[in-house]
């Protein structure tokens, strides 16, 4: 089973909120013991005014022409975009609607994978050490207000970009998992016959769509939780992020660690203690390890 590490960190104040990357950075470079392989963390912000989404894309090639990609977005879809690049990524903000951004993608840029899409979310993950990582993107120069990460030693599925976490399904949500499923392939039969399309072979994935299907059906986050203690059978922690909420879970067994440390300021997990040593205060925290099959969620505050 995987090693893996998980990282999250939820601020409750703006001085939490403007060090958001600054303080998740270390948090996640740490965990490179656990997870060397690859990397991702998704940061959360405050959503924008008006119909304004964000996307963000990977190329397979370091020194992509997203300057073409840009222009030829503005030409066939007739509004501007503002296009942020680093590297193999890029972020783009526009007005476009994701149901048509993704079609625009599939036709256009089939070479592009769609990371995430939201009016909150912006994700980035590759392989690759997580501090080499952490630094070819400036995690720690970033703000917002909750942030989720995780560090890969893979078993079960190839180690590439597409196989790292964060995963992504639908808007504004993702999950990160220490552990392995039993059954993905049984979940994502399921799903498939729903209609439900999926990008690897990672167990992972079979549990992030599981879970986003059940909230389009209607069921809040903790309640497709719930269902899924039925569902999908195996090891796992999973720690998940909507733009209102930061929500951890462990199997019934709990074999996968966690740890949660909770001040007036912010709120930390992460898979060992270590990683939460540099935050401000920590040693007045409280901090505890999660019991099984108990939902722990903690919401956004408007700062």
């Amino acid at each position: 089973m995987r090693v893996c590490g998980i990282v999250g960190l939820l601020a409750k104040s703006e001085a939490i909120s403007e060090r958001l990357g600054e303080l998740a950075t270390p948090m996640l470079v740490c965990m490179g013991t656990r997870g060397p392989d690859s990397a991702g963390l998704a940061f959360f912000h405050q959503p924008p005014t008006g119909a304004v989404w964000r996307y963000v894309l990977y190329a397979p090639d370091r020194h992509y022409d997203w300057t073409a990609v840009s222009a030829q977005f503005e030409q066939e879809i007739g509004q501007s975009a503002q296009l942020d690049e680093c590297e193999n990524h890029a972020v783009v903000t526009s007005a476009i609607a994701p149901g048509e951004m993704r079609e625009w993608l599939k036709s256009a840029h089939a070479e592009l994978h769609l990371l995430s899409a939201g009016r909150s979310i912006e994700l980035y993950k590759d392989q690759g050490h997580p501090g080499e990582i952490s630094e070819r993107f400036a995690f720690a120069t970033m703000t917002g207000t909750h942030a989720v990460g995780h560090t890969r030693m893979a078993t079960e599925s190839a180690v590439s970009p597409a196989h790292a976490h964060p995963f992504t399904a639908g808007e504004d949500f993702c999950l990160v998992h220490n552990g392995s499923l039993s059954n993905p392939y049984s979940v994502r039969r399921k799903l498939e016959r729903l209609g439900i399309a999926f990008e690897t072979d990672n167990d992972t994935e079979a549990g992030c769509r599981y879970l986003e299907w059940r909230m389009r059906e209607g069921d809040t986050l903790e309640a497709a939780l719930e269902n899924s203690f039925a569902e999908l059978d195996g090891f796992f922690t999973f720690l998940m992020a909507t733009d209102r909420k930061m929500v951890l879970v462990r199997d019934a067994f709990a074999c996968k660690p966690a740890v949660v440390a909770e001040t007036d300021e912010y709120v930390a997990v992460s898979s060992e203690f270590r990683s939460l040593a540099h935050l401000p205060d920590v040693k007045s925290a409280h901090v505890y390890e999660p019991v099984p099959e108990r939902i722990y969620s903690w919401d956004v505050q408007s700062n």
